[in-house]
């Protein structure tokens, strides 16, 4: 009997980028030809535009269509090939993330708290992710880890891995998940910490979890750091939003309530905030040293994109509406277990960490969180939002001042 394969050493599955780059080169000859008959895609097109567009279509004219279509033609094939040559040395490329070994100070159905103290010592700090991707950007290289970083600062990060949606997860709205799983974590952390308040940082989403949790359980809370935390869903891309929220309704049609949002469908939203981002870093990729620090830390940082997990039906949901559709939060109308969520009323330490270059969380909706909480302190580093936790220059810029401020804020 043969032994079975190893998984090191396959190649990876096709990333979701390979549909969205070829879109891209279709759309090329289709955009050449609409440019003679005024064809906008959008009825938003300014003047200055248009006039581009214009005079585009004039250089073209002069030319003659069927040499730019040639010329197009040739461009086309060399930025794919260029493309395909960086997703195939993607996709071959040796490293695979080893899981790390850890303690597990509580679980409850697919979720688990893991303990990144060394030795127990230090502060507990129960840190929070979203609910859309893995923990582990928080713990993405061995020397390139936010958490294991607080832990070497002398804090003691425990983290909350939700895993993919269980049966007892399927059902559960975004307040089951703060009053259930998220919960029994705070109340898990807090015993590891000899029965005192921690600290919760949370990231993205896990900053609104981690707020509301603060909120609804003052008396365990010790302080609240929010990373890249999104508040005002209409601060940017207002239009984006409410159609979000449109496309929810489609999902009692199209699921059960035991259902989950297949990750595709998560995946396709966060390409369309960048359709050519994924053209450009396998490009990038291809010229890197393949053996090197910066390409391992690409093909750690893709695995991790790519290693998305399904959202419990009903979250979707109601993310989709309350947030997306009404922005609730910044109207002061989101509720959890029958609570305004008013982050005014925060009677711990709070920081806010708004980058300023993140288009996941526009600083334009992070920001207003910061300034309705009274005496918070901001941190903005110049990086994007996940660059906050993968940049090689985000330990000093992001990671210490973090840990100092948890250090000093009365979470110690």
């Amino acid at each position: 009997m043969n032994p079975p394969p190893d998984r090191r050493l396959m190649p990876r599955p096709l990333p979701a980028h390979l549909l969205s780059a070829t879109l891209l080169w279709l759309s090329s000859p289709a955009g050449l030809k609409s440019l003679p008959v005024g064809w906008t895609g959008s009825n938003a097109l300014d003047a200055a535009a248009a006039a581009r567009r214009a005079a585009l279509a004039g250089e073209i004219a002069q030319c003659g269509p069927e040499r730019i279509a040639a010329a197009l033609g040739r461009e086309v094939e060399r930025r794919a090939r260029r493309f395909l040559s960086g997703l195939e040395a993607y996709r071959r490329h040796p490293y695979r993330r080893a899981a790390p070994r850890l303690p597990v100070r509580w679980r409850g159905g697919a979720a688990r708290l893991l303990d990144y103290g060394a030795r127990g010592h230090g502060p507990a700090v129960l840190i929070v992710p979203s609910l859309i991707n893995r923990y582990y950007i928080l713990d993405l290289l061995p020397d390139g880890s936010f958490v294991r970083h607080l832990a070497a600062a002398g804090l003691r990060p425990l983290v909350l891995d939700w895993s993919e949606p269980g049966p007892a997860e399927r059902g559960l709205t975004l307040g089951g998940y703060i009053t259930g799983p998220l919960a029994a974590a705070l109340t898990a952390a807090v015993a590891a910490n000899a029965g005192r308040p921690v600290a919760l940082v949370g990231y993205c989403m896990g900053g609104l979890l981690a707020l509301a949790a603060a909120l609804l359980r003052p008396a365990d809370v010790a302080a609240v750091a929010l990373l890249a935390t999104p508040w005002d869903f209409h601060a940017e891309r207002q239009g984006q939003a409410r159609l979000l929220g449109s496309l929810v309704e489609m999902l009692p049609l199209l699921l059960r309530d035991a259902d989950a949002v297949p990750v595709s469908f998560i995946q396709s939203l966060f390409l369309a905030l960048d359709p050519f981002l994924a053209e450009r870093k396998f490009v990038r990729f291809a010229g890197l040293d393949p053996m090197g620090a910066a390409a391992r830390g690409f093909v750690a940082l893709e695995d991790w994109i790519n290693d998305g997990v399904p959202l419990a039906r009903n979250v979707a949901i109601e993310c989709g509406r309350s947030w997306y559709r009404d922005n609730a939060p910044a109207r002061g109308e989101w509720r959890v277990a029958g609570r305004a969520m008013r982050p005014e009323t925060l009677a711990v330490p709070a920081l806010a960490v708004v980058p300023s270059r993140d288009r996941i969380v526009p600083p334009c909706s992070a920001a207003p969180l910061a300034a309705a909480i009274r005496g918070a302190d901001v941190l903005r580093p110049p990086f994007g939002h996940i660059g906050m936790m993968a940049s090689e220059k985000a330990p000093a810029a992001v990671w210490r001042p973090i840990a100092d401020w948890l250090l000093s804020s009365g979470a110690a």
